[in-house]
């Protein structure tokens, strides 16, 4: 790689490249993947950069720390303490749809009076009841704005969201859900995750580095490679996760 001299820092995917989902909650490590890592943050500037949103960033912490991954709180990004972040900067008040655990990244949200819905993987919780009531709050509001964490639709970018890989085998993801409510809603739609671009600046911002220095990491070749890509930074695709799940390379979650 003609470039690889003038790398200072790396963003790594965290489905799919340290390890791969599974229904009971852990999941299992990629092989070579901790050893990688290991090598790779003592030579040199490394975030982990994940669109997970079924759990909290700290649980996700746990659980790579359980796997046997050596990674630092501070070094990990989740789009649901970014999108907390966003919401308060935009005097938004969000009615969530969310995994349970997950509300508690919104605890210094306003939530009285919704005027956004946020949606994440909320997996068991994506229930009727649950969608009709998050589509009843959007036709209430006059410019109804719907945030979805991660990928939330293919509009646009293709087939963001899609679906992601577990062990068991590929998994509905935000996309479908977020689709169906900008369908019957008209509603306005943000992503705070990969491939937005916002993501990634925050994640170089806390590295200190500009995105010509940068390299991802990731089994996505739209949201991981192609966002980063788009965004200034280099793109490494690795074949592993659920890159190989999809037809012609395209490929969607982290």
């Amino acid at each position: 790689m003609q470039w690889k001299t003038s790398i200072k820092g790396f963003l790594l995917d965290v489905t799919g490249v340290l390890y791969n989902s599974a229904s009971d909650g852990i999941g299992e490590v990629i092989p070579g993947s901790i050893e990688a890592v290991k090598r790779l943050c003592e030579k040199s500037n490394v975030r982990f950069l994940s669109n997970e949103s079924t759990s909290t960033r700290e649980e996700l912490h746990k659980k790579l720390l359980k796997l046997g991954f050596s990674i630092k709180l501070e070094h990990l990004f989740t789009p649901a303490p970014v999108s907390a972040r966003y919401l308060n900067s935009k005097s938004l008040r969000p009615h969530l749809l969310v995994k349970e655990a997950v509300e508690a990244e919104f605890i210094d949200c306003n939530r009285k009076n919704p005027n956004c819905v946020v949606m994440g993987d909320a997996e068991e919780c994506f229930t009727y009841d649950a969608l009709n009531e998050a589509f009843r709050v959007l036709q209430k509001i006059d410019d109804p704005l719907l945030i979805s964490l991660g990928n939330g639709t293919y509009i646009l970018t293709l087939f963001f969201g899609k679906f992601y890989k577990r062990t068991d085998g590929p998994c509905l993801d935000v996309g479908g859900f977020a689709e169906a409510l900008i369908y019957a809603t008209n509603c306005r739609h943000t992503v705070i995750g990969k491939p937005s671009p916002e993501y990634f600046d925050a994640a170089l911002e806390d590295m200190g580095l500009d995105s010509g220095s940068v390299v991802m990491i990731g089994d996505d070749i739209l949201s991981d490679c192609g966002g980063a890509m788009k965004h200034g930074l280099k793109g490494v695709l690795v074949r592993t996760g659920k890159w190989k799940n999809c037809p012609n390379g395209r490929t969607t979650r982290a």
